[in-house]
């Protein structure tokens, strides 16, 4: 997977009220490890950057809800929203997942099943008796 596909960069819109949540959100999230925050040009928004080997976006905006922070999502954000969570879900189970097999090992997996099963070179005789013959 490219790296660079792990890196994203949101916008967290927040309500007007309470006032000071935008402050105090910047504040908190600049605490974090392997996270960039910075005040947007629009009002009352953040701008983020993470990977998603560390952060999703659900995580952190449940987090942030959990400390009282209020966001503020239209109809077509509130979607949106929730197919970045999906989106990001799944690429960070994919990562847990090992490479499948390709063609460029095929012979390796081939070699190894082959020496698993009974074929026209295998000898029944014990080894103990293999060696008085």
């Amino acid at each position: 997977m490219n790296p660079f596909e792990l890196q994203k960069e949101r916008v967290l819109v927040f309500t007007h009220e309470p006032a000071n949540q935008l402050e105090l959100a910047y504040e908190l999230l600049s605490g974090l490890n392997n996270f960039h925050v910075r005040k947007d040009t629009t009002p009352n928004c953040l701008r983020i950057r993470y990977s998603v080997e560390h952060y999703s976006l659900e995580g952190l905006e449940k987090a942030l809800i959990k400390e009282g922070f209020c966001f503020q999502y239209s109809l077509f954000g509130q979607f949106r929203k929730t197919l970045v969570y999906y989106c990001e879900d799944v690429q960070y189970h994919n990562l847990k997942t090992p490479e499948p097999r390709t063609k460029n090992n095929s012979q390796e997996v081939f070699v190894k099943a082959y020496g698993h099963h009974p074929h026209g070179d295998h000898d029944d005789t014990p080894q103990d008796q293999r060696e008085s013959k």
